[in-house]
């Protein structure tokens, strides 16, 4: 396509894309498919690919994040972010309101109300339209520069939606993540071995503080605004008129927005959001009150610290104390094992609670909870019940410590806690716990995008699908009977199941869900091993012999497959006729000198650094691997080695100094006509 009939169509593509991103994540209408969605966005990549001269910050393509950055840079507020006073009682909202008509005299009065969310604070700048720069509130006069990671989130624009914008539009907002998300997140974390963020706040704020924009990318995220603040040309006159502006803009509307004629309204909505904040799908702790005239707000000023004219209305904090009776486990989605409190019920914040999770077995033993302990409780962002502390002086000696058990409480298969992780982990790929996000994340990964959420949900319930072998037995009359399924769908769905017969042993063993193992791994596994029987064979030690996989990966995969259920699994993949290897052509490394040699280096090296030691290992076809094993071929030996060379001597694998390795080398370099400088 020539460069002007492109730069049209990725103009148009733009255009597009912001509307269906609008209709999706702003007003959860969608006009169009996932897959159409996906078809234009694959266009406009297409399109840059070829024209890479055209593509802008701005552009949908690069939501997906950037490079990372060693260093955020520092953005000067130039109208302060300032924080607002507090008010914990009706009196200090009647008392706010004399303050103001103190200032004003008797004029008019309006107040407008909306809920104060608990997440970060950022400022969006907008130049003509266009998303230009993206800020914290850091201390309200200096933030950090987080563009690159707020151009991921497809809650805000890269530009806006209306027709002549102003020159210059600033939107202050808060970014969140809903109850939901931060439970699946944390469930994510801990599955990775990652500790869990200790509120939706806190998984927020780290995740739009990421050096690296791709984990921004990859979390689930929303921006809500709550203000305007520098502008040119102002468009509207009140607050009300500015929120509303602002969300024909292409921003999310701010939820339970109310305009309040006197103080007293104000005070019945912050009273009635205070019962009902259980019902908030995300953090709020408080509502915010404000002036709803800017002009009155102009006239009002503001402190140092505080604008006169906005005061925010604090939810009260609600601890109870209650008795943990006993400790269940709780197996999840990804096979990680869950301890949970089962406690005397008791009435927190407007709901009964009787269960809390405590995350995983350190959790529990670094607050030193045990069964028949009293507890001080409260709800974490006023939803989520949380056990903040023991009351050890209660204890009467009865209390029993908590035990993490050796097998799953589901299936009875072993369960797997490897070292330097704090999750436990089942290890069978069939429990029934986590059968339906395995055969989701299954189907995902090999290529059958159609078998979405509700259809495996349905599959699982009527019995037609209980582990994912059993998605290649479906038959169409079987898929007909599913809700909302047609037969032109379901001869489309399986189809794409049949298709995915043939993918390559990279997506089946990324698609087994084996804890540690994503693509990459997975990448790493299947240049090394070409058949599914292999993995059924490889000990850890030969594992470990591969660049990039270290002693956690290794025991996992080993464990994966040491597991009945897996070698059932596999054999009725193979009898179904899914491709179980790979054909693999002769890879350039294979016919290089050290093809099929393997060596792991011990002690300081003096002439070269380590990593490049093993690059230039790698780069002759062989591997370097991390621990010695029979299949070693050499172990090269620095200053102060440590057991590896004792090992190596014990299994009379050929031990080398740094000078021997160095003159193989040189040999290798000279017979390929190659001369180091």
């Amino acid at each position: 396509m020539e460069r002007e009939q492109a730069l049209l169509r990725i103009d148009m593509l733009r255009r597009l894309i912001e509307h269906h991103r609008w209709r999706y994540y702003v007003l959860d209408a969608p006009e169009v498919s996932d897959a159409h969605f996906d078809g234009l966005l694959r266009e406009l990549q297409g399109l840059e690919a070829e024209h890479p001269d055209l593509i802008t910050p701005n552009s949908p393509t690069q939501r997906v994040g950037a490079p990372p950055v060693k260093e955020f840079g520092t953005v000067r507020h130039r109208i302060p972010l300032l924080s607002l006073d507090n008010a914990f009682h009706a009196d200090d909202l009647r008392a706010f309101d004399k303050r103001v008509k103190r200032i004003l005299g008797e004029v008019p009065m309006e107040y407008s109300c909306e809920l104060k969310f608990d997440g970060l604070a950022v400022s969006l700048l907008y130049r003509r339209g266009q998303f230009a720069l993206g800020a914290t509130r850091g201390d309200g006069h200096e933030g950090e520069d987080i563009s690159t990671n707020l151009r991921t989130l497809r809650s805000i624009p890269l530009q806006l939606l209306v027709e002549n914008p102003p020159e210059l539009l600033e939107v202050r907002g808060e970014v969140i993540m809903t109850f939901a998300d931060f439970e699946a997140t944390n469930e994510e974390r801990q599955a990775r071995n990652e500790s869990p963020f200790a509120n939706p706040r806190n998984a927020a704020a780290g995740s739009v503080r990421q050096q690296d924009s791709k984990i921004t990318a990859g979390r689930k995220l929303s921006f809500y605004p709550y203000a305007v603040g520098e502008v040119s040309g102002l468009p509207f006159r009140t607050h009300d008129q500015a929120m509303a502006y602002i969300h024909t803009c292409g921003f999310k509307q701010t939820p339970a927005f109310r305009l309040a004629p006197s103080i007293e309204e104000a005070v019945a909505f912050c009273l009635e959001w205070q019962s009902k904040r259980g019902e908030i799908p995300f953090g709020v702790d408080g509502v915010v009150v404000k002036v709803n005239d800017l002009s009155l707000q102009e006239q009002l000023g503001a402190t140092t610290h505080s604008p006169r004219w906005a005061i925010a209305y604090k939810f009260p904090a609600v601890e109870e104390i209650t008795q943990v009776q006993e400790i269940t486990v709780y197996v999840g989605r990804t096979g990680v094992l869950t301890p949970v409190a089962v406690m005397t019920p008791v009435e927190v914040d407007g709901s009964t609670v009787s269960h809390a999770s405590l995350h995983n077995e350190d959790e529990v033993r670094g607050k030193d909870i045990r069964v028949g302990d009293w507890v001080i409780l409260h709800k974490a962002g006023a939803v989520i019940p949380e056990i903040l502390s023991v009351l050890v002086e209660r204890r009467n000696g009865q209390e029993r410590p908590f035990q993490m058990p050796a097998n799953c409480p589901v299936c009875g298969a072993e369960a797997m806690r490897l070292e330097g992780e704090a999750a436990t982990r089942c290890t069978n790929i069939s429990c029934p716990a986590q059968v339906s996000e395995r055969i989701l994340h299954f189907c995902a990964v090999m290529g059958m995008e159609g078998l979405g959420p509700a259809i495996v949900v349905q599959l699982h319930r009527t019995g037609l699908v209980k582990d994912v072998a059993d998605v290649y037995s479906l038959r169409l009359e079987q898929m007909v009977e599913l809700e909302r399924m047609g037969p032109t769908l379901a001869k489309k769905l399986l189809e794409q199941i049949e298709g995915s017969k043939r993918q390559p042993l990279r997506q089946l063993i990324t698609a087994f869900g084996i804890p540690q193992v994503g693509w990459h791994v997975a990448d790493l596994l299947t240049q090394r091993y070409h058949d599914i029987e292999d993995f059924f064979r490889v000990s850890e030690d030969e594992l470990q012999a591969i660049h990039g996989i270290g002693p956690s990966i290794a025991l996992s995969v080993v464990v994966f497959f040491r597991q009945a259920e897996t070698r059932r699994i596999v054999e009725e993949l193979r009898n179904i006729g899914v491709q179980l290897r790979d054909e693999v052509p002769i890879r350039e490394s294979e016919t290089l000198p050290w093809s099929g040699k393997s060596f792991v280096f011990t002690g300081a090296m003096t002439t070269l650094p380590r990593e490049q030691a093993e690059e230039m290992v790698r780069a002759q076809g062989g591997t370097a691997g991390s621990s010695v094993s029979r299949k070693t071929s050499f172990v090269v030996s620095g200053e102060k080695p440590g057991s590896k060379a004792e090992k190596a001597r014990s299994l009379g694998v050929p031990i080398l100094d740094e000078g021997q390795f160095l003159e193989m080398l040189t040999r290798v370099d000279e017979k390929k006509g190659n001369h180091h400088a």
